[in-house]
């Protein structure tokens, strides 16, 4: 028998506890004189929340569905035709040669801090070696969070863990517009994954972690391992329909499996190693492919040394930056070999007996 527990979330906002919170975003005064249009647009939005109007706008998901009845999210369909699309384009023997570089830091000169970070530094520098090899470089800033307007990578609502099959490939969770969670930035991502034959993540270390820019597109992946591509089978988000379909058997696709990575992990005083064999386990266990020991790299920049200077002592550290070259030229290679079939990716014939 399917048992959903329940309990655990509260009520829904009263009519004052929503015009205060809606108008947070209206806080400067300049706002004043458009009070009455303000107050028509908050009504709808209230109207929205009540009525939870998740996906205003909506299209039959038609053939190819467990439902085509079904009225998927306008959003989902598109972001779901987009990865049909990057996934036949990635495995054309004729494309490019791409490889996916996220620069995992925070920081940027176009937010409080007011400096460009080394962790993007190091991606410039793979970023011209796979020039050099006639690779397509497609950088990720993942710091655009913190500089860019209205930019969002909205947390992972955990899906996964009441039914593998409840978390859909891509996510459609987002935009929930009855919560005004839009603006979410994960489609495009996505998108961008699944285009790749390699990806390096090249990140510092924030108090012994992974950068919480990087770690909300962490979670976001979830679904990339094991999610499920059809909504229309678990009727959108019912979880009584998702557990019914775990238990009768699921496969875990594995949709990003196959592509090379490769890992720059950098800090100052602790917890480099930590990360990137972290890292380095999550990218192992979605089936990608490992480029070998140049692939991976931990390094302190500036060892207990003042954060002031550390830019300069990464300028002087010459070979740490070949060291970062080097991890470029390793996952090019790998891809390459990927590629022309002389690497296995998931061909043996092993069969896992716990699966997840």
């Amino acid at each position: 028998m399917t048992t959903v527990r329940k309990g655990q979330a509260p009520a829904k906002l009263g009519r004052e506890e929503f015009h205060l919170r809606f108008r947070r975003a209206f806080y400067d005064p300049a706002y004043d004189p458009l009070e009455a249009q303000l107050a028509e647009i908050e009504e709808v939005a209230w109207s929205a929340y009540t009525d939870g109007r998740k996906a205003p706008r909506t299209v039959k998901a038609g053939p190819g569905f467990a439902d085509p009845g079904y009225d998927l999210s306008v959003e989902w369909k598109e972001a779901h035709e987009r990865l049909l699309g990057a996934e036949q384009q990635q495995k054309d023997p004729a494309s490019r040669n791409r490889i996916l570089l996220i620069n995992g830091s925070a920081r940027n000169d176009g937010s409080c801090p007011g400096e460009a970070s080394k962790s993007w530094r190091m991606t410039r520098l793979a970023c011209e070696v796979l020039a050099e090899q006639g690779f397509e470089a497609d950088l990720l800033d993942l710091s655009l969070l913190t500089s860019d307007y209205d930019r969002h990578i909205h947390p992972c609502k955990g899906c996964v863990s009441t039914a593998m099959p409840l978390c859909h490939w891509p996510c459609s969770c987002y935009p929930n517009n009855a919560e005004r969670q839009t603006a979410d930035w994960m489609n495009e991502i996505y998108e961008r994954w699944v285009l790749a034959h390699g990806v390096i993540i090249v990140t510092p270390v924030y108090w012994y972690q992974a950068p919480s820019v990087l770690k909300l597109m962490i979670d976001r992946l979830v679904c990339a391992d094991g999610g499920n591509p059809d909504p229309t089978s678990t009727q959108g988000k019912k979880p009584e329909l998702a557990k019914e379909i775990e238990r009768a058997g699921w496969d875990y696709p594995k949709h990003l499996a196959g592509r090379a990575f490769g890992l720059v992990v950098h800090g100052d005083v602790a917890g480099i190693e930590g990360t990137r064999r972290s890292l380095s386990d999550w990218l192992n266990w979605m089936g990608l492919v490992d480029s070998g020991s140049f692939g991976q790299l931990d390094r302190y920049v500036g060892y207990y040394e003042s954060y002031a200077d550390s830019h300069a002592t990464f300028d002087r550290d010459t070979a740490l930056q070949e060291e970062v070259r080097n991890v470029a030229r390793a996952v090019a290679e790998a891809v390459r070999e990927v590629r022309a079939g002389r690497v296995a990716v998931n061909t043996h014939a092993l069969r896992d007996p716990r699966p997840k």
